[in-house]
């Protein structure tokens, strides 16, 4: 059964306005970080649009002169090679599957992110703990046996959550691939002998695990179905709400 759909800001006042109750909790437990750095993360389905909206972000950033750093889901060259070939021959279980996202993440985390973040970044992550906790349930592991797995990862300073349409999303996908990948469809669960509408069920049973997590874990909902210039400035503005750019801004030189 589909869970009943968030409320998503659909205009800037009123986004900003939906995010105010959460700022004054938010801050506090920023506050009491160890280190002086800040991460934001987004968060969605497949065809959601957060990857081209955290890029545009992260240009805008960059040309700024800020001090950032970007991390991506399932990047890691530790267990890179151990996903591909699991991949190709279709050995993977969820509980095998759900393992090795997560020591990618703990590499990441321990090689990259906490580092920066120590050093005083602004770290942006294409996807973070909650994709597992969306996916991998979405595969049948035990969500507290996840939560347990990556507790060790701390809560963001902000996480937008870009929620499109199941049908917007997958429209978007199905476009642009040639051809949808055996795990990416969903087919190791029997979903669908058609991975089309595998690939539909699955993003589907993800996106309703993505809404259980709205309210729990805080996200700051984005619509994305909104233009995309019109999204990426309502993004900057929550950002500079949320989180103090100016303590990452480039240093001024002294004349």
């Amino acid at each position: 059964m589909a869970t009943a759909t968030p409320e998503i800001a659909t205009t800037e006042i009123s986004a900003s306005e939906s995010t105010t109750a959460q700022a004054a909790p938010e801050r506090a437990l920023v506050a009491k970080r160890p280190y002086p750095g800040a991460l934001v993360v987004v968060e969605g389905i497949d065809g959601s649009g957060k990857s081209t909206q955290l890029y545009l972000l992260k240009r805008w950033l960059e040309i700024g002169g800020y001090r950032i750093h970007f991390t991506e889901w399932n990047s890691s060259p530790l267990v890179k090679s151990a996903t591909r070939r699991g991949k190709q021959r279709r050995l993977l279980t969820p509980t095998t599957f759900s393992l090795l996202h997560a020591a990618d993440f703990a590499d990441r985390w321990e090689r990259q992110i906490m580092p920066l973040l120590q050093g005083g970044y602004l770290v942006l992550a294409d996807r973070y703990i909650y994709t597992a906790f969306a996916r991998d349930a979405a595969r049948g592991c035990s969500p507290h046996w996840l939560r347990n797995l990556y507790s060790f990862a701390p809560i963001p300073d902000i996480t937008f959550y870009f929620r499109a349409p199941l049908d917007v999303a997958v429209t978007r996908i199905i476009a642009g691939r040639p051809k949808l990948k055996y795990y990416e469809a969903g087919m190791d669960l029997g979903i669908s002998l058609d991975r089309t509408e595998s690939f539909r069920i699955f993003q589907e049973k993800i996106l309703n695990n993505y809404d259980q997590m709205v309210e729990t874990d805080r996200f700051v909902l984005m619509d994305g179905t909104m233009r995309v210039n019109k999204l990426q400035k309502l993004m900057r503005q929550l950002l500079g709400e949320r989180i103090d750019l100016a303590h990452f801004a480039p240093k001024r030189k002294r004349k």
